[in-house]
């Protein structure tokens, strides 16, 4: 294996660890999110975008890049979530076809209630990975303050 197979590989490691990472995140937030408060992750993600902006809307292009989601899957969720009358879709006045995506008190609420269940797991799940020989470098660095530009 010369050195570039060797880079490749530390690479791949530093994938397959994050990938372990994630996954134990996201079946302990998914268990828990659903279980305490009825929503999955994907749910809870969109909930959580739209309160971040303070008041404002989103376009669902933008939703979908915060959800990582294709636009067809984007739409299908925020009809599911329209549906249970936790968000709502505005016409953009500018452009007839722009649409946005805001929340509405429901979502507001229900995003409210469901913000402490998901802080908590993931700090529980965290500090469990943390514990884990293979894992504890991928938490270290998330715990890590940025790096800003100067």
């Amino acid at each position: 294996m010369g050195i570039a197979d060797d880079a490749v590989e530390i690479r791949a490691q530093g994938w397959r660890t994050l990938a372990a990472l994630h996954g134990m995140i996201e079946v302990e937030l998914e268990r828990a999110l659903t279980a305490e408060v009825g929503l999955s992750v994907v749910e809870y993600t969109v909930l959580d975008a739209l309160n971040r902006q303070d008041g404002w809307h989103m376009r669902m292009q933008q939703l979908a890049r915060a959800a990582a989601l294709s636009p067809s899957a984007t739409t299908r969720l925020v009809n599911r979530l329209e549906d249970r009358g936790l968000l709502t879709r505005i016409l953009c006045m500018d452009d007839r076809r722009g649409i946005y995506t805001e929340l509405t008190a429901a979502g507001q609420e229900l995003h409210d209630r469901a913000r402490p269940v998901h802080d908590a797991t993931l700090e529980r799940v965290l500090a469990e990975a943390a514990d884990q020989p293979e894992l504890a470098p991928m938490v270290d660095a998330l715990h890590r303050e940025p790096v800003t530009a100067s």
